[in-house]
């Protein structure tokens, strides 16, 4: 996914860039407002409201003016009403300094699955999402005949229920966010485990080999060697993987 940080802060700035490459984000940085409303539209803005040039608020309204891209505020100032208004001028979700990498990536996948869940016409009960992804009557996630309902953590293939340890759903999860797309294997473990995680990477091919052992098939879980993992249906099946914008 396409980030675009607007802080005018390198100290805040770069080790924040650096912390969401480590999971798999690309990160465009602008100084000043004017930087980041002359940059290419992103998938998601990081819109600091501290700003040398102009107030963020300012931005986020001329963002939003223009784009529907989704908006979270990053803000030091206490006041509520800076917060309420930003939100009420169509921000998506705001994060107070400090705060940790895994909180922000947390509050962008929420927010990215609310805005994708919007329908063209406004509605959000349909089964297609904008952007394509699939979901069944309940929520679930479908690839081809893989079925994760991550409300419910239920997983099924061919509809038969299939019982994960929570670290093995975690890990489903993780890979079906963008099936066919590759995770490498510190994403995963940024992810699934913790980015402070300095065990064996042993255990992640453990929990693959589990993993596939219980979908029935290997060929779900493809090892791109030396990179990392990807999930896509195995050969024969009918229906493209797709990625998901559903709800947890």
């Amino acid at each position: 996914m396409h980030v675009l940080l607007i802080e005018d802060d390198d100290r805040v700035a770069e080790p924040l860039a650096e912390g969401l490459r480590r999971f798999g984000f690309t990160v465009e940085h602008a100084r000043t407002g004017a930087e980041g409303l002359a940059a290419t539209e992103p998938a998601m803005v990081l819109l600091d409201l501290g700003l040398p040039d102009m107030d963020g608020i300012d931005v986020c309204r001329a963002l939003r003016a223009r784009s529907a891209v989704p908006i979270i505020m990053i803000t030091a100032r206490d006041s509520e009403v800076d917060r309420v208004l930003g939100l009420e001028l169509g921000a998506d979700d705001y994060v107070s300094k400090p705060f940790g990498v895994r909180e922000l990536v947390a509050r962008i996948r929420a927010v990215t699955r609310r805005a994708r869940t919007v329908s063209p016409d406004g509605g959000g009960s349909g089964t297609e999402a904008a952007g394509g992804s699939r979901a069944d009557g309940c929520g679930a996630q479908r690839i081809g005949p893989l079925s994760i309902d991550r409300r419910t953590r239920q997983v099924r293939v061919h509809e038969i229920p299939i019982a994960l340890a929570p670290k093995e759903f975690d890990l489903l999860v993780c890979l079906a966010e963008d099936p066919g797309a590759v995770c490498s294997r510190q994403q995963i473990l940024d992810t699934v485990w913790e980015p402070d995680y300095f065990g064996p990477t042993k255990t992640l091919d453990v929990h693959i080999a589990a993993l596939r052992r219980k979908l029935g098939d290997p060929s779900w879980i493809e090892n791109i060697r030396g990179i990392g993992f990807r999930l896509a249906p195995p050969h024969g099946s009918a229906v493209r993987p797709e990625p998901w914008h559903g709800v947890r």
